[in-house]
């Protein structure tokens, strides 16, 4: 490969890695906005909230019960729940969370982050 060819090669290159960290970027703020609407009834943060205890009593600490907090949600484990549901919770239809909108949720549970202190 000559020198010209290989400038345009890491050009193109930069572009598109550039491009896909935007996308992932938009997914995990849009995931977050899903999270937001459809999630934290049941997941947030504070008392009275049932998935949070749920998981809490489940986990007795061996993993965090705030699903923002975890770091072992793969996208396919929160496509599956979210889509079929576990014990008391519902599952939720495409009708209800969109294709692309659990894709984003689930990019969004599975992003790299630091636990809440």
């Amino acid at each position: 490969m000559n020198a010209r060819a290989a400038v345009v090669f890491l050009i193109f290159a930069t572009v598109f890695a550039a491009s896909s960290q935007a996308a992932e970027s938009a997914d995990i703020q849009r995931g977050r906005e899903v999270y937001q609407y459809w999630c934290t009834a049941c997941h947030g943060f504070g008392p009275m909230k049932p998935g949070t205890v749920a998981l809490q009593t489940k986990y007795n600490g061996t993993r965090p019960a705030m699903l923002e907090d975890r770091t072992d949600l793969t996208p396919g484990l929160t496509k599956y729940f979210v889509r079929n549901g576990v014990t008391v919770m519902p599952p939720f239809r495409k009708t209800e969370i969109g294709d692309a909108d659990l894709k984003a949720l689930a990019a969004y549970l599975a992003r790299p982050r630091k636990l809440r202190k």
